[in-house]
Order: C-alpha cells, then structure tokens, then sequence
C-alpha cells in the first residue's frame, strides 16, 4: 500500500466523517479536561499542563465564551480550540487587544483528519464577526502557517519570554489589524507566565 493510495483512504474517511463545531458547554468540561491532558500526552514541547489551562482560563475576564468550541465527531467531543483575550503593550504604554489560541487539541485517533483546521477555522470567523482583529499563539512552525499565520517579529511583535522566534506567530483576521500596532504580548494572570 504506497502513499497515494493511504492518502486517497484519508481523502475518503474525511469526506465520510461529518465534523460538527459548536460552543463548548459547562456540562462539556470533564471530557474537554480529558481530551487535552491525551492530546497533550506525547507532546514534546509541551508542559503537560494545558488542561490546567483552561480550568483558569474559563474563570478569567479574559474568557470568550463564544471562542470555547468543541469539534465533535459521531456525537464524541474529538476537538477543542480556546481563543482568550490579551493585550499587545506598545513603548508608550498603549495596550492593543488580540486573542491567544491556546489550545487547540484533538483526540489522538483522531489527528490528523482535519478536525484542528475546521476548530481553527470556526475560531477565526467567530472572533472576526466579534470584531477581533488578530490572533497570537506558540505553536509548530510548520502547521499554522497553512492557515495565515506569519512570524510575530514580522509585525513587530514579541512574546514576553524566550522561546524560538519561527514559533511566535500571529494572523490578521481583518486586513491591516496590526499594521500600526508593535511591541509586546501581555497574557492575563491564569497564563502563569510572570
């Protein structure tokens, strides 16, 4: 079985697999708990804690309901995405609000298939309808590109620790939304990154 053939068997589950995106609920957060600490599991660049994450994080002002989705798939949660408010803090002071992804996770049997793209997706016009106007996350350099993210230094924007530059990315929902905005991320207090 060559690679043509195995990708034309994912092209095939893909468009047999119906993929439902919806608001996460409060009766969703035991299993959403459990998807991210599995999804997680494996991670190398990872602190295993992302879970812990959003327990905070639904607890903080900087919480968007409406940016907590859940992907499901045969009726199973499959899929979650968080986008949280943070602010950008220019030399002068003047802060700027964005979002944070962080995370997006998918059940391990199910990566793979799509499932994160569609959350990252719903995410992004969700937020833009919101009238936010940009996203910022940490994340593999070789997967959020695909859907518009470029380097944060390339709008002038830094992350408020070390980490590798080809990880900082950030994505314009609308056109020019950071084009007079520079400086640096300003994550609320539940990121524990202060």
């Amino acid at each position: 079985m060559g690679k043509p053939f195995s990708h034309f068997i994912k092209l095939l589950i893909l468009q047999t697999m119906e993929i439902k995106i919806r608001k996460e609920e409060k009766e969703d957060f035991k299993k959403v708990f459990e998807l991210i600490r599995l999804a997680f599991e494996n991670e190398e660049l990872s602190d295993h804690k992302e879970q812990f994450l959003v327990e905070r994080l639904r607890n903080s002002d900087a919480f968007v309901p409406e940016l907590s989705l859940i992907a499901e798939v045969d009726n199973q949660i499959a899929g979650y995405i968080l986008l949280t408010k943070i602010n950008i803090e220019d030399k002068d002071k003047n802060t700027y609000t964005s979002l944070a992804l962080a995370p997006v996770a998918v059940l391990p049997n199910y990566q793979g298939k799509g499932i994160g793209g569609k959350l990252i997706q719903a995410a992004h016009d969700i937020a833009k309808k919101m009238g936010f106007g940009s996203v910022m996350l940490l994340g593999h350099e070789n997967y959020y590109p695909k859907f518009g993210y470029k380097l944060t230094k390339e709008f002038g924007i830094k992350l408020p620790f070390e980490v590798p530059e080809e990880n900082c990315m950030a994505i314009e929902l609308s056109q020019n939304a950071l084009q007079n905005v520079s400086g640096v991320v300003r994550y609320p207090k539940e990121f524990e990154i202060e």
